[in-house]
């Protein structure tokens, strides 16, 4: 079964954590949510909803993730880039050809982290600069090879669908699609 940990920070977007979290774990995929707040597993979304994480960063070994995720939201994805030991995990991960993903403001750390180099990136509009020597989409969902990037709120369903097809195949996640009510959307 494929692994993802889920990186909360305090001040994240709520939609863009919760709704990837929900169509993965649909889709049979173990997620792992796991908070960046020193000591505690609680931590509150950039519209003040507290959130309990599954897990404390001090208590978890990435080696067996499939896929590293950051949420966007402000101040949530500047807190998770000022957060070394996830950008250590992220490096780490990257370097092993695994997969990484960033939605909104969060691709900010991506890019300063130099993983977007030569790759096709999107994000929220006017953090486009942050996406250091990436190429900017502007598309709802961007996959460049081990890199997934969304662009906001709206594209967490999109990226969601993107991340199980990638982790699962695409019959699976156009299966949760429909079962969501999601498919019949975009035939309109």
């Amino acid at each position: 079964m494929a692994k993802v940990y889920v990186f909360l920070a305090n001040g994240f977007e709520d939609v863009e954590a919760l709704i990837p979290v929900d169509v993965l774990r649909r889709g049979g995929v173990e997620v792992v949510t796991v908070s960046c707040v020193e000591g505690s597993r609680m931590v509150e979304t950039a519209h003040r909803v507290r959130i309990e994480a599954d897990a404390l960063f001090a208590d978890c070994d990435f080696s067996d993730a499939d896929l590293l995720m950051l949420p966007g939201g402000m101040p949530g994805a500047s807190n998770l880039n000022n957060h070394d030991g996830v950008r250590q995990a992220l490096q780490r991960q990257h370097a092993s050809g695994k997969r990484v993903a960033a939605i909104c403001a969060a691709p900010l750390v991506l890019g300063g982290l130099g993983l977007l180099r030569g790759k096709r990136a999107t994000c929220y509009p006017g953090f486009e600069q942050t996406l250091e020597g990436a190429t900017y989409t502007g598309d709802l969902c961007t996959v460049d090879g081990n890199v997934t990037t969304g662009e906001g709120p709206a594209a967490a369903f999109p990226f969601a669908y993107a991340l199980l097809a990638q982790l699962k195949d695409e019959a699976t996640a156009q299966q949760v699609a429909v079962g969501m009510r999601y498919a019949h959307l975009m035939q309109r």
